[in-house]
Formats: structure tokens, sequence, C-alpha cells
């Protein structure tokens, strides 16, 4: 067996196995970085022995040139100055002349030791600049002199009394004169201006921009009430004031008997209750339009629409005169637009046919040529026709109103004002729905000899079903759809000759 190791033989064999450090590395430094961080030449320590800044001794001063002649000119002492000081030193406290800077009363410098007058020196705490004491304005006595009168403050110069007098008796008649023509201009302010006056009505406190009251106090002094007398025998409708001059739409048949009866007596009633004359300026059967003209001095004149804007959904409402109750006024909404209607006319008259606009708005017989307007009190419309439920002239509203389109009824006045009359667009047919309350077309019944249906070959027994980009589905929908293109314009139109679909174009004609 073998003898046990003794500390000392384990001490010397673990010596024997023990690792040496590593010998430490120092990469070498790359001169760029040295010049930019390395220390300054002559300083081997984290510190600058070179400079001591607690010396005691004042820094010497580092200019080493002179300064150009041109500053030294214009910042520096003039020629006889050189003893001068930014700040004299104070008078001793005994009152024997300046201090020399020994006393505790001298200040903290003196001629031999102003640190003005080097710009090395730093900066000190000094005592404050001694002001003289104040002096109490009492004690002050100050010149008095003779005060300026107003005249000399006004003219600079003495000025007699008798032309002071003059001139302001010249001011008060300036000033007279000023005033009166202000007054005879506005005076006379409608007759020069040619001022519109669009109906317009404050909304008071409780009723807000927008509200059906609102609308209603700034519409009805532009919608009238329409009578005609023809002997024992008349009738009352509505209109709507459209131009300054006089000019009122409305309906043909509120005027029909006055247009064929020379004895008839035309009455327009406006809201402040004014009764005037109205003469018929010219009238449209075919759409079922009228102008009249009223010899008033500055109406108030409606405000124009657009139909167009208009959406199924949109607040409307209407105001005439149902059964003669002037003033009445209804709301509803847009039920349907592009809703072609017809009617027979009376009297002989041809068939009144209009792509109107549908709105449950309450409208009775007497509203015909009143105004449908939008929810800003804008003309969107012209009452026309109602459906109802009983016999033929009996009955009211039962939510199915018609209106004309103001687009529409704006582009047929301006003709009968214009001429009197107005033209439609035609394709020289006479046509029929397929069926009573279908939508399969417009079938053609008889075809006007040599008009422009018989020149396109468009034969009787043929179904139009379309118009240009508009679908026909009845027969009132075939002359809607006729009447929005121009006379004498080149139409493609669809129709179905048995069983088979043709186009052939057209090229309107006249009514």
């Amino acid at each position: 067996m073998s003898e046990p190791a003794t500390p000392k033989q384990e001490e010397s064999g673990s010596q024997e196995h023990r690792l040496r450090p590593r010998p430490i590395a120092r990469p070498p430094v790359d001169p760029a970085m040295a010049a930019v961080f390395g220390r300054p030449r002559g300083v081997g320590g984290s510190f600058d022995l070179l400079h001591s800044p607690d010396t005691g001794a004042r820094p010497q001063s580092t200019r080493s040139t002179p300064p150009p002649p041109s500053l030294a000119e214009a910042f520096g002492r003039q020629p006889g100055e050189e003893g001068v000081v930014l700040q004299r030193p104070a008078e001793r406290a005994d009152g024997h002349g300046p201090g020399d800077g020994s006393g505790d009363a001298d200040p903290l410098w003196a001629s031999e030791s102003d640190p003005w007058r080097d710009p090395g020196s730093p900066a000190v705490l000094g005592q404050p600049a001694l002001r003289e004491p104040d002096r109490a304005d009492d004690s002050v006595e100050r010149p008095t002199g003779p005060l300026l009168s107003l005249p000399e403050v006004l003219f600079g110069r003495r000025v007699k009394p008798t032309a002071l007098a003059l001139l302001s008796v010249i001011a008060l008649l300036v000033g007279a004169a000023g005033g009166a023509v202000g007054w005879a201009v506005a005076t006379a302010g409608d007759s020069l201006t040619g001022e519109l006056n669009i109906a317009e009505a404050e909304a008071a406190k409780e009723r807000p921009a927008g509200s059906v009251a609102a609308i209603a106090q700034k519409v009805a002094p532009a919608v009238v009430s329409i009578e005609v007398e023809v002997g024992q025998s008349g009738g009352v409708g509505s209109g709507v004031v459209i131009d300054q001059e006089g000019y009122i739409l409305t309906n043909h048949h509120v005027v029909s008997q006055a247009a064929r009866a020379d004895e008839a007596k035309l009455t327009v009633v406006f809201t402040d209750g004014t009764r005037v004359q109205g003469a018929i300026v010219g009238t449209d059967p075919r759409t079922d339009l009228a102008v009249l003209k009223v010899d008033v001095e500055n109406p108030v004149v409606i405000q124009i629409g657009d139909s167009d804007a208009l959406a199924p959904g949109d607040r409307v409402m209407a105001i005439g005169s149902p059964f003669g109750l002037e003033n009445t006024v209804t709301e509803g909404i847009v039920s349907a637009l592009n809703r072609p209607v017809t009617a027979p006319g009376e009297n002989g008259d041809p068939p009144v046919t209009y792509d109107a606009i549908q709105t449950d708005a309450a409208i009775n017989p007497g509203n015909s040529g009143g105004a449908l307007v939008d929810s800003t009190g804008a003309l969107v419309g012209i009452n026309s026709m109602i459906r109802t439920a009983g016999s033929a002239g009996e009955g009211g509203s039962i939510g199915l109103g018609f209106a004309i389109p103001v687009n529409q009824a704006v582009e047929i006045s301006d003709a009968l004002v214009r001429d009197g009359t107005v033209k439609h667009a035609s394709i020289g047919v006479n046509a029929a729905s397929v069926a009573a309350n279908t939508s399969q077309g417009a079938q053609v019944r008889n075809v006007v000899p040599n008009g422009p249906a018989a020149k396109a070959g468009i034969a009787e027994g043929d179904v139009i079903v379309k118009v240009g980009d508009r679908r026909v589905r009845n027969a009132a929908e075939l002359t809607v759809a006729v009447r929005e293109h121009d006379i004498g314009q080149s139409v493609p139109v669809q129709v179905v000759r048995d069983g088979r679909q043709l186009t052939v174009d057209v090229t309107l004609g006249s009514d």
C-alpha cells in the first residue's frame, strides 16, 4: 500500500498544473483617432499641469497684433481723451477731491486700477452709482406764461371772432346739405338701384330656420290666388310670382275659361289683400302651364330651385288656395320622380302629359298652379293634378299629388313670355299602352303620314320600348321621353315587331 500524500506534496502538485494569466492585449491605436481624441502635446497624464488657473497673478493679454485702423478709429479714444474713463471716480467722503483707492469710502476702482481699461480684468461687484437726492416738485418754481386760446390751438395763430363765426356757419350748411342728399338717396333707393324683393321672413325665436312655419312665412307672400269669373260661373286657383316684372306662373286649366271668353274677368289676390287685374301672356295646354302678367310695383318673387336635385323622401311643402282657402300650407315628402302622368284636355284641348313629381303633401282643388317648395323654401314644382278615389269631380287628396317640375316649367314659361306659344318635339304616332296598368311598352295605333315615325319605317302594331336612353313602359312615358329631346334631333328608337327587336333612327318633328 502506498502512503498518503502530505500537504506539502499536494501543494507542489497543484502548482505544477496551475494556468498562468494571459498576457495583456493592447491593439494598435488608429493615428486618425489618436489625433482627434488623444492628449495634447506635452500632456502625459489626465490633467494639464502646464496651466494653473489659481496662480494669484493676472493673466497676460493675448492680443498679439494691433487692431485694424478702421476699428481703432471707430471705437478707440479720440486725441485728447486718453484720461477719460467710462465713470469718473467718486469724491471722497470729506469732499477734498477724488478718491485714491486707499480709503473705505473710495470706490473699488481708481485711476491707476480702472477695470474698464483692462479687458482681461475679472468681473467684480462694486458700489452703486451715486445719485443726487431727488428734489421735491413743490420746491421747484416753474415759469408760467400765457395760455393758448382755441383759435391758436386749431389754426396756429390768432383768428378774428367774425371769421370764426363765419367758418362755423359754413360747416353747419355743409352738414345740412349732406344730410338732405342722404335722405333723398335713401327715399329714392328702390327706383335708383332697382332692388329685387325676394321672399324673405325673419324666423321667430321659437321657429328656427328650416321649420315649416319659417318656410311658410318666407314663401307665402310670393303665392297668389287667381279668381276667374265668366258670367255667373267661375273658379279659383293659385299662382306663383316668378319675376319682378309681375309675371305669374300657374296652370292652363285654371285660366282656360278666361282664355276662351272675352268677357271673362281675371283677378289676382295677394296675401296682403291687394287685388289687381291679370292678363294672360300665353298658355300651353299640353303641359298644363300658363303665364299671367299683373301691373304691381316691386312684388315679392319666389326663389327658383332645382327639381333635378330632388330625391324620393325629400321634404316638400304645398302652398296654395284649396277650395278658395288662401294661404293653406301642407307638408309631405317626394314620393317618386319622373312619374309620367296624363289627363284628358278640357273643352277640346289636347291631352295633358308631363313628367311629374309625385308627393303625398295634401293637394286639393284650388291648389292647382300653387307652389311646391323644398326644405329651403325654393320652388321645385307647380302643383297640377291629384288622384282621387271617388267619382270625377268629387273627393279630395288621398296622398297622390302631382306637380310639374320647375326646370320644365321655367323653360316653357320663358318661351311663353318670349313668343306667346311653345312647341314640343313629336314622333308622329298615336300610341296606347300595351295593357292597362302594365309596363310593357307603347303600341303604335296609327302613324301620321309623312311624319317622323313614318319616314323612319315605324309601322302600326310596333311596340316602342325605348327612346334614346330612356325606357318606355306606357303611352304617357313615350310622350315625355320624346319631349326630352329637341325638335330636329335624331334619336334612336327601339321597337319590337313580330317578336323581333329593331332599332331605328327618328328625326323628331314638332307638334
